[in-house]
C-alpha cells in the first residue's frame, strides 16, 4: 500500500513553530510530539518567525515558484508561436 502524504494545513505549521520556539524539550522531541519529522518542523522554522509570520525566505519562496510558473507558461507561448509561424512560412511559398 503507497505512503500517504500528509498535508497540513498553515495554522498547524505556525502553532508548530511556536511551540518549538516556546518549548524547553528537546526539538527532536517536540517534532515527535507533533506526529512530524525534525527536518519537516525546520523547514517550517525556516518560512514562520515565532510570532507566525511569514519570513523572507517564505517569501523569496513564492516569488521563486511564481516565476517558474511563468516560465514555463512563456515556453508554450514561445513553441506554439514557433509551429505558427512555420506553418504560414510553409503556405506562403
Amino acid at each position: 500500500m503507497p505512503n500517504k502524504r500528509q498535508k497540513f494545513d498553515e495554522e498547524f505549521k505556525k502553532n508548530a513553530v511556536r511551540l518549538s520556539f516556546a518549548s524547553n524539550k528537546p526539538f527532536k522531541e517536540t517534532a515527535e510530539d507533533l506526529g512530524i519529522g525534525v527536518s519537516m518542523l525546520y523547514r517550517w522554522r525556516k518560512r514562520y518567525t515565532p510570532e507566525g509570520e511569514k519570513t523572507q525566505y517564505a517569501s523569496l519562496e513564492e516569488e521563486y515558484r511564481a516565476l517558474r510558473l511563468e516560465v514555463a507558461e512563456l515556453r508554450m507561448e514561445r513553441d506554439m508561436l514557433k509551429k505558427a509561424a512555420a506553418y504560414f512560412a510553409k503556405n506562403q511559398k
